[in-house]
């Protein structure tokens, strides 16, 4: 049988993790995007300086890390200002693929 790839989207409480689990159960193997997305911007990670660079050292936490409390009404307010961010990431991921 020919492997699949399952993408679990949905809001808050749609039971996301509980299918997620249930999958596991059965043995398939999982990627959490959350957490891959958090581990890209961590200090010395691919996203740390392009993110700084983009959003200037105010989105620093006193232990500078990206505090995403800071990080989230920026991009959110302007999500078009992420992406050229986004892009030059992902471009730089598939060269080096």
């Amino acid at each position: 049988m020919k492997p699949i790839t399952i993408g679990l989207t949905g809001g808050i409480g749609s039971g996301k993790s509980a299918a997620a689990n249930i999958l596991a159960e059965l043995g398939a193997p999982a990627i959490d995007a959350d957490k891959v997305g958090h581990e890209i911007y961590q200090p010395g990670a691919p996203a740390y300086r392009e993110l700084i660079d983009a959003f200037g050292e105010e989105i620093l936490a006193p232990d500078r890390t990206i505090d995403r409390r800071k990080l989230g009404p920026i991009v959110f307010a302007d999500p078009a200002a992420l992406t050229p961010l986004l892009d030059r990431l992902v471009e730089q991921r598939n060269v080096g693929a």
